[in-house]
């Protein structure tokens, strides 16, 4: 759906509302798609849904190599995005700024866990692809033409998901053994 649909939608309903709260809450919403295109995002929501629409991986604004890099580009961000998410090493942060004391943290995020928690939940797909180590797994990502959004391949018997992180333009392997660390600790059945 187009955000100028969604918009004109918005629009109709705050005509039509006699609640004053409602009327709130919609011209809200209505300036929120203002901030969007007065800020150039119109372009990013729409890739943010069309990556909810295929369930690919969390988007991430920025990849690097190291922490330490990561955080030399966080301090010099003149305006970071509080709650973007980020790659380090390949695996996720969160990007946490304090805007009125200038704090920037890069804490680690657990959502691929819980995203890859999902994917088994809902069960999953066929493996298209038989690997006996990462490296050969690897190589045949990287030579991919078309990087694949996300598929699952088999990694000496265990499944990996294979995900294509295209604003940052990083092939990744994730090993869906990581879900496990999103499952909620089991219950204490001695606790009274």
């Amino acid at each position: 759906m187009k955000l100028l649909e969604v918009q004109e939608v918005l629009g109709r309903l705050l005509e039509e509302s006699d609640s004053p709260e409602e009327k709130e809450k919609l011209n809200t919403a209505m300036d929120v798609f203002e901030f969007i295109f007065e800020t150039g995002q119109a372009e990013a929501v729409d890739d943010y849904r069309q990556s909810l629409d295929v369930r690919a991986p969390p988007l991430v604004s920025a990849s690097f190599a190291t922490r330490n890099e990561a955080m030399a580009w966080l301090l010099a961000h003149p305006a970071p995005l509080n709650g973007a998410k980020v790659l380090v090493g390949g695996e996720y942060f969160n990007v946490v700024h304090f805007r009125d004391k200038d704090l920037r943290y890069l804490p680690p995020s657990p959502v691929l866990e819980f995203y890859l928690q999902d994917l088994e939940q809902e069960g999953l797909p066929p493996p298209v692809a038989t690997f006996d180590t990462v490296e050969q797994a690897r190589a045949w990502v990287d030579r991919q033409p078309e990087p694949p959004r996300q598929v699952l391949i088999l990694i000496n018997g265990e499944p990996h998901l294979v995900a294509y992180h295209y604003r940052v333009n990083v092939r990744a392997i994730y090993p869906m053994s990581l879900a496990a660390k999103a499952a909620p600790a089991p219950a204490d059945e001695s606790a009274d």
